[in-house]
């Protein structure tokens, strides 16, 4: 990465954390929220991505869909491409929680590769964090639904990077712990998955 390259990543770093300064993340230690974005851009160095535009995305996946950043400030600051794939993975916040979660698995097919491949780290870190540190306020259910609902994102975004999808597919068969007990992350064979989906929108009815 030349010194342009990293300028410009280190200006996306300091724009998110300003964006995202007083937000704490759901977990049981409300983490600072910016945890999350450079975790997620790491993600995608050990993954063997090094392009700085998708880079600068991942920095900045989170500001247009939870803070008051617009698409016209990313293009300002950091230009249409990066832009496009901070787009690309920015939920609908017009629609309810149970129709943006059918939207993403949807949308995962038609997003540049470059998108999927933040989409991809973003859901690798939410889930590790899940594993371990899921919020106090969730049920095992909501944590099985969401397992189950990552599976079915992810399973539309494979085919750009081996390593994000073996880090994931481990996760897929492994297991998580939440209040001093273990339980398998997806909790059924895969002909089962879409009833524990739909359970998981059910439950999601009315969380907005």
């Amino acid at each position: 990465m030349d010194n342009e390259h990293l300028i410009q990543l280190m200006k996306s770093i300091d724009f998110s954390c300003k964006k995202h300064r007083d937000q704490r993340r759901k977990d049981s230690h409300s983490t600072p929220y910016i945890n999350h974005p450079i975790g997620v851009a790491y993600n995608l160095i050990k993954a063997g991505v090094y392009d700085s535009d998708i880079l600068q995305a991942a920095i900045l996946h989170d500001t247009i869909e939870d803070t008051q950043t617009t698409k016209e400030e990313i293009i300002k600051e950091f230009g249409e491409r990066v832009a496009s794939y901070v787009m690309d993975v920015t939920d609908d916040k017009s629609l309810s929680k149970q129709e943006r979660k059918k939207h993403q698995i949807e949308h995962a097919l038609h997003i540049q590769n470059e998108s999927k491949l933040v989409k991809m780290a973003d859901k690798l870190f939410n889930l590790r964090d899940i594993q371990t540190n899921a919020p106090p306020s969730w049920s095992v259910d909501v944590i099985q639904g969401y397992f189950v609902w990552a599976k079915a994102v992810i399973n539309n975004l494979r085919g750009q990077n081996q390593w994000l999808e073996s880090q994931l597919d481990e996760i897929f068969n492994s297991t998580f712990t939440f209040k001093g007990s273990q339980y398998p992350t997806i909790p059924c064979t895969p002909d089962k998955e879409p009833e524990i989906l739909e359970n998981y929108y059910k439950i999601l009815v009315g969380k907005d």
